[in-house]
């Protein structure tokens, strides 16, 4: 009978014009999904420094797929893992197909090291001419790492959580000050993970409330120590990483990632905000969504869509109306072509989600 209510509501809502919304998404994370995204691609299209700073995606990310995780797991955790994989890998190798493609047809032969493009436990090996669209898939690894730990991870977090939380960045200060990893796979790969740690388990905290319980003087002092900490060892190393990048200095990346990102998820926790003005900007909401329903493929095929927009601006200079009207040398020109090109990716390839995820195939969700 409930069920049957609840039915009615929805229709009676939708024949009224109002947006139906599913009750299982956070608009509030779905937003922030949506906003690392694009701060990505606008990172990869300047090489901004300082944008890691403004909003450290990475961080963000991790968190939000951690809390999916803590959730997920009230299932069996064999089930939950072949999930993540089944999902993860169908968008993967079809992006595979036409970067590994390009690059043997342009003389690149790998060694077995090609396994990492089936499953990639270790960074897929590539070409130097392909590294612009490989080089990405760092998260990807890092990410499929932390599905196959969070099962222990889950259980060792909840032994003691604020402890264990708080411990989890001390993988990346022994990285950085007592030993250093080697250069190759199975050391970036550690570095990367210690890195990103925090993040990850905070999203464990989320999802079983242990935010809500600390005092705000308590969180924001912390946090806020943890962005002075970031920022001061950016800055004060400057010189000796050429940048203060966070990208290229993980241990002010985890200090100032584990700060920004801890406001951000004890502000859900503490006051609930899930968005709502945001339904009624029906356009922008639908962007959010389809951002959320596409973002493996939006991440995969972004640094694709970059790299194509430039020969293709480079035909637009032989057309004169182009050559006179449209700001063809501009980076932010670039950028708009390339979003341009991500979105015939997304309705080319977007789909391949949808298998993965055992959907009805669509062209936009």
């Amino acid at each position: 009978m409930g069920a049957h209510r609840k039915g009615a509501v929805r229709a009676a809502r939708a024949a009224e014009g109002a947006p139906v919304r599913d009750r299982g998404r956070d608009r509030y994370f779905d937003t922030l999904r949506a906003l690392a995204l694009v701060r990505v691609v606008a990172y990869h299209a300047f090489g901004w420094p300082w944008a890691g700073l403004v909003f450290p995606s990475m961080g963000v990310m991790f968190a939000l797929a951690g809390t999916l995780m803590a959730r997920s797991l009230q299932r069996p955790a064999s089930a939950v893992i072949r999930s993540r994989l089944r999902r993860l890998l169908p968008p993967f190798w079809c992006w595979g197909l036409f970067v590994v493609g390009a690059m043997l047809a342009r003389g690149w032969m790998p060694g077995w090291q090609i396994v990492y493009w089936v499953v990639p436990l270790g960074d897929p090996p590539g070409s130097a001419w392909g590294e612009q669209a490989w080089e990405i898939l760092w998260y990807l690894r890092t990410y499929l790492w932390f599905v196959l730990l969070s099962p222990v991870l889950l259980r060792v977090f909840r032994l003691a959580p604020v402890p264990v939380l708080l411990l989890s960045l001390a993988p990346i200060a022994a990285f950085q000050f007592l030993w250093q990893p080697p250069e190759n796979r199975f050391g970036t790969g550690l570095l990367d993970l210690a890195t990103y740690l925090f993040c990850w388990v905070l999203g464990f905290a989320h999802r079983d409330g242990v935010l809500a319980r600390p005092r705000p003087v308590a969180v924001v002092a912390l946090s806020l120590g943890a962005l002075a900490c970031g920022a001061w060892y950016a800055f004060a190393h400057r010189a000796e990483y050429g940048t203060y990048d966070l990208d290229d200095i993980p241990f002010a990346q985890a200090l100032w990632s584990a700060g920004f990102v801890t406001l951000l998820m004890y502000s859900k926790a503490r006051l609930g905000s899930d968005f709502p003005g945001l339904v009624r900007l029906r356009r922008l909401d639908r962007l959010v969504s389809v951002f959320n329903a596409r973002a493996v493929t939006v991440y995969l095929w972004h640094e694709l869509a970059l790299v194509l927009a430039v020969p293709l601006i480079d035909r637009f200079w032989e057309v004169p109306a182009f050559e006179a009207y449209l700001p063809l040398g501009s980076q932010w020109f670039l950028l708009a072509v390339g979003w341009v090109l991500i979105a015939v990716f997304v309705l080319l390839f977007g789909w391949v989600e949808d298998v993965a995820a055992r959907r009805r195939p669509r062209l936009l969700p």
